[in-house]
């Protein structure tokens, strides 16, 4: 029985269907941006492995510390206790971060740094005696599968079985170009009736990501983030995706002239190679926790939380973050996804190109309305494993995300296929 088989018989993996799965591709390594099957096949990784992979696979720096840890310290309980790596993260974060965070609360993954901010939320009023605790977020938005996070999430098929047990949140249309004013609107109806109730505001800076790679301006977020800040609500900046570089800035964040009041981070954090969470927080939010009074204790952790290895593989990433080639890379990509979006135009079947910093996303024209759940999908995603490269559609959405230390030329295999692919459709 080969390992591919074996893996049915036993696995079940996110997001799929397990009675129309094919036999997964087992990888056995990965170099660059390069992955490799057991009988040595290249697969180009064009989505950095569901967007965690910042500096490439296998790279040897992060190895190398990652090896150097494991051999002094695996893990210590970090209640009461703490070691240098989880400070010196913190410290580095801090020196990224928009200039009032302060305060770092490691956890294990982006739906738990999540579930951090929206109990920072929501027992900072608490704790100042003020029962808020509604959330008000985006349509559409994506923030994790904990329930926390599924409740901050737009309500659709993935959490319909949930529903009834999820915390109540009013959503808005986010500011995308041309709608910004509609969203400010909604937003200001909201407050007018329901203002002295809501705790925060959590929203996916600059880009939807699991919505489809949705975009929203600058100027539009920016007004939002005032408007709640007039109110005395805290702003929640869902960094998992969009930090690290992705948009162009280390931080999406830094985009804006406005500061969140939390930030929540993961996936590229460790550069791909370990399940790290953390959550940032102004000193004001950190200080409403400081009491004589127990009971003001923000009680969350995890067995896990801000594990030596983990701190290790993220401060080699943050390593290679103080490189000048890392940016130049950043830069480099952003300008090759430029002068294809402006190729993409003159071509047919597809619509609405959108692009931040190293994200490139379009729709293609299918005959069916934009969705996760396009019948399309399949196909698509076929087409561009037939030409090994790892293209993961969102439904109808292609979207590029490599990893950052991608070349030109293996930028140019994913815009060939892309092309054939839209001649393909076209033909």
């Amino acid at each position: 029985m080969s390992l591919a088989e074996r893996d049915l018989n036993v696995l079940w993996h996110p997001y799929t269907q397990m009675k129309t799965m094919d036999l997964p591709v087992v990888i056995s390594k990965g170099k660059g941006a390069w992955l490799y099957d057991e009988e040595g096949n290249a697969y180009l990784d064009g989505i950095s492995s569901w967007w965690v992979n910042s500096h490439g696979h296998a790279h040897p720096h992060i190895a190398e510390k990652v090896a150097e840890q494991v051999k002094k310290l695996e893990h210590v309980i970090f209640a009461g206790f703490t070691h240098p790596g989880a400070v010196e993260l913190a410290e580095r974060l801090v020196g990224k971060l928009p200039d009032n965070q302060r305060h770092i609360f490691y956890s294990d993954n982006g739906s738990t740094a999540v579930e951090v901010a929206l109990k920072m939320a929501i027992q900072y009023w608490d704790n100042k005696g003020s029962q808020r605790n509604t959330i008000i977020s985006f349509e559409n938005a994506y923030h994790g599968d904990t329930f926390g996070a599924m409740s901050v999430s737009g309500r659709g098929a993935f959490i319909k079985p949930f529903e009834s047990m999820l915390f109540d949140v009013v959503f808005i249309e986010p500011p995308s170009a041309g709608k910004e004013e509609a969203s400010l609107e909604q937003l200001r109806e909201v407050l007018s009736t329901k203002g002295d109730s809501i705790a925060g505001f959590i929203y996916e800076p600059l880009v939807q990501g699991a919505a489809g790679m949705m975009m929203h301006t600058v100027h539009g977020l920016e007004q939002l983030i005032l408007e709640c800040q007039r109110n005395e609500i805290l702003c929640i900046a869902d960094e998992v995706m969009t930090g690290f570089g992705r948009t162009g800035k280390f931080f999406a964040s830094d985009h804006l002239s406005i500061r969140p009041d939390i930030v929540c981070m993961s996936k590229g954090i460790t550069g791909g190679t370990m399940a790290l969470g953390a959550t940032s927080c102004s000193s004001a939010i950190y200080e409403a926790f400081l009491s004589d009074d127990k009971s003001k204790t923000l009680f969350h952790g995890h067995s896990y939380t801000g594990n030596p290895v983990a701190c290790a593989a993220a401060n080699a990433s943050m390593d290679l973050f103080d490189e000048d080639a890392t940016w130049a890379n950043i830069k480099r990509i952003v300008e090759r996804h430029e002068q294809f979006a402006e190729k993409l135009q003159s071509l047919d079947g597809i619509e609405n190109i959108r692009q931040v910093g190293t994200i490139l996303a379009f729709d293609l024209q299918t005959g069916e309305e934009t969705s996760y759940f396009n019948q399309d999908r399949d196909r698509i995603y076929k087409f561009f494993m037939d030409k090994k490269i790892l293209l993961r559609p969102l439904g109808n959405v292609i979207y590029i995300l490599p990893p950052l230390c991608i070349t030109d030329s293996e930028l140019d295999l994913i815009y060939n296929a892309i092309e054939a692919l839209i001649g393909e459709l076209n033909g």
